[in-house]
């Protein structure tokens, strides 16, 4: 597998640049939802078909060619982003923006299993990472997807690596690097977690995948016995990455099992043994609930938004 992977955009790339700027020059502005309420909205009768650039790149919604103004269709057709059914066109991705920025991402439904997905747990990580970060040489954004979570903090990362095993997800977050203006100073790197991941790194953020997923969705399937896999991994790996005083910022699903949280009762060992300085707490005792419906969760009473911040000795 491929470790590197260039920041040099591509024709694909470009256009979606071009596309992005238009859409920021417009003032389009988006807040992503969570797919129950987008499908909500979008099966509203006066919803069913687009009349706005939010309706396209926002809600997903099909539409005729005389919505888009024809630079804005030229370049999504440029991009290959565009699915023509029954007359009606379709955008294959969504612009969402967060804090000042504009970001690419899959569009609704994201059911593809390498979709990209962008939702209201990206807000939450992100406004984690504004109330943590102070200040880092080399950041890491490990199962980065689009990036979103490296690029927001920009501003107090002097170097940041988006590494996600997707290639999808870095061919967007390469896009989302330009439409930051901070190419220059992003590496994009695929591999498992930290495995293509090397030099001195003093911060590691992540916002892994925390369901499980029957489809095995890369976004969505996080593993081990109820979502729980790869937050346990990044802690154990990333103390191991991280140079002296350097700082893990973990933002996670937590399944809590007959009053057990089973993140907080996994890492804490592993913190410990690593004589990290470390706290934990809920940022939001129930999300998904939907998924308790699943075989797989048969035992999980909710499944809790956690934050775990360690430093290391």
């Amino acid at each position: 597998m491929p470790s590197d992977v260039t920041l040099e955009l591509d024709d694909s790339g470009s256009a979606l640049l071009d596309l992005g700027n238009q859409l920021r020059a417009s003032g389009y502005s988006f807040t992503t939802v969570t797919p129950e309420t987008h499908r909500r909205n979008n099966e509203r009768p006066e919803s069913r078909e687009a009349r706005t650039l939010r309706d396209v790149f926002g809600w997903s919604r099909p539409f005729t060619r005389a919505v888009l103004p024809p630079a804005m269709l030229d370049a999504l057709h440029r991009a290959g982003a565009v699915n023509e059914r029954d007359g009606r066109l379709q955008a294959t991705v969504r612009f969402s923006t967060l804090a000042g920025g504009l970001y690419v991402h899959s569009a609704y439904p994201t059911t593809d299993e390498n979709a990209v997905f962008f939702g209201p747990d990206t807000y939450r990580f992100c406004s984690l990472l504004a109330a943590e970060i102070r200040r880092a040489r080399r950041c890491v954004d490990v199962c980065g997807g689009s990036g979103v979570g490296g690029l927001s903090i920009a501003d107090r990362a002097d170097r940041i690596v988006i590494a996600d095993v997707n290639p999808a997800a870095l061919a967007l977050a390469r896009v989302n690097a330009h439409l930051a203006g901070v190419a220059d100073r992003v590496e994009l790197v695929r591999g498992d977690l930290f495995a293509a991941v090397g030099g001195d790194v003093d911060l590691i953020v992540a916002n892994p995948p925390y369901l499980l997923d029957p489809g095995h969705r890369v976004y969505r399937d996080g593993g081990g016995t109820a979502g729980e896999g790869l937050a346990i991994r990044i802690v154990r790996e990333g103390l191991a990455c991280l140079a002296s005083g350097g700082v893990l910022v973990l933002y996670t699903g937590a399944p809590i099992v007959e009053g057990r949280d089973v993140v907080r009762a996994a890492i804490a060992p592993i913190l410990d043994a690593g004589a990290a300085r470390w706290t934990y707490r809920e940022l939001d005792p129930d999300v998904f609930g939907e998924e308790l419906e699943l075989p797989t969760y048969a035992a999980v009473e909710r499944i809790a938004v956690v934050a775990a911040v360690a430093t290391v000795a």
